[in-house]
């Protein structure tokens, strides 16, 4: 049974009043006349209850029995605890619930065992506190299950930029959206708006700009306007050719390397293949960390192809694939030092250098054969 406090039917009725009407997720209450009007539509629109010419103290009854209660503590939780402001909050938090989807006694039930909502590597849980308004619960979705008291307990939203910036290994994560982010925390009840802040933090921009895409508002920056606008050391990422682009987005943009979904594309009406991923929140535009590499890469694409000729066995030639598809696919520490059938086992990858390379070149072949130093001077190539 939900309990209505005389708080948040002053309420109601003060918006009433100041409005002339509330509508809110099935619940319309009106002044009329007569009095007030209070009805309660299901998902069809049609009125499943319906009071006309109501005193105020016979709409506050009303108003707090069984079938109408939820919709008023509904009502007071979104227009006075959440309110209009913060669109892109307001809107994420209604999408936990699914709000759109279910009438109101649906969602209460649902809230009661947890609603849950994946937002990249997290669970975020939406629970019914006090009075009807939402807890939610933030971790991250290793830990799911797990009972709170086997995990860091955390209560400050300003406690996610220290999760959030460095790996279960200590090292520095310049790309907060990267699948990377270490678990064995949880804020175990939040109000709405901490619990938005928590994932702006770990996911910065994230609900605004999910929130734009859902309304049709996402500015997108495709990457022909993205490179023009560079200046200084970035203003070369212009000359990048349209293919370096594409490998950019294949090595960069997929779901192993970002969680977020690219929306960008070489400029717009002309897509890149490679795959944009299938994240819950959107990539507007080339991320900085992206168009740093593409500085790099856009130098290493003015050298000009050369043909070396190296002496391998066809296992060998296995191996080095091997070794290149475990290092790109972030493989390499799950190898285990007696896994020697593994192309990419450290001790195999050892004895191909021991056998292949003369110095620093494999088969003794020189990386500049006239001698002359790379672009950067450092004698090493690219």
């Amino acid at each position: 049974m939900t309990d209505v406090r005389d708080e948040q039917l002053d309420a109601l009725l003060d918006a009433v009043e100041s409005g002339g009407a509330v509508a809110l997720d099935g619940l319309h209450v009106e002044a009329t006349d007569d009095g007030y009007a209070l009805a309660i539509e299901d998902v069809n629109g049609d009125d499943e209850v319906r009071h006309d010419g109501l005193s105020e103290s016979a709409f506050r009854e009303v108003a707090r029995s069984e079938g109408v209660a939820p919709y008023v503590t509904n009502w007071h939780y979104w227009a006075v605890a959440v309110g209009d402001r913060g669109r892109h909050r307001r809107a994420f938090l209604r999408h936990a619930e699914a709000a759109h989807e279910h009438p109101v006694p649906e969602r209460y039930d649902a809230l009661r065992d947890g609603m849950e909502t994946e937002w990249g590597e997290i669970v975020v849980t939406a629970t019914l506190g006090e009075d009807d308004r939402r807890a939610y619960e933030i971790r991250h979705a290793d830990d799911e299950g797990r009972d709170p008291d086997e995990l860091d307990v955390r209560d400050d939203p300003l406690d996610a930029r220290e999760l959030a910036t460095y790996d279960d290994r200590g090292r520095y994560r310049p790309l907060k959206s990267a699948p990377s982010l270490v678990s064995g925390w949880v804020f175990p009840e939040l109000d709405g708006r901490d619990a938005v802040e928590t994932l702006d933090i770990l996911y910065p921009a994230s609900i605004p700009n999910w929130n734009l895409e859902r309304e049709g508002e996402l500015d997108v920056t495709h990457w022909r306007e993205t490179a023009e606008r560079q200046t200084g050391i970035y203003d070369v990422i212009e000359e990048l050719p349209r293919e370096g682009v594409e490998w950019i987005a294949e090595a960069c943009c997929v779901d192993s390397q970002c969680l977020k979904r690219r929306e960008w594309q070489y400029e717009a009406g002309d897509e890149l293949a490679a795959d944009g991923g299938a994240g819950a929140f959107p990539c507007r535009e080339p991320c900085s960390l992206v168009v740093a590499a593409a500085r790099k890469w856009t130098k290493l694409e003015e050298e000009e192809s050369r043909t070396y000729e190296f002496e391998l066995t066809p296992s060998e030639k296995e191996q080095v694939e091997a070794i290149i598809d475990a290092v790109a696919d972030g493989r390499v520490d799950e190898i285990r030092e007696a896994d020697v059938y593994e192309g990419a086992n450290r001790y195999r990858a050892r004895y191909l250098r021991a056998k292949r390379f003369e110095g620093e070149n494999l088969s003794g072949t020189p990386t500049h054969p006239e001698g002359h130093e790379d672009e950067d001077g450092d004698g090493h190539g690219h």
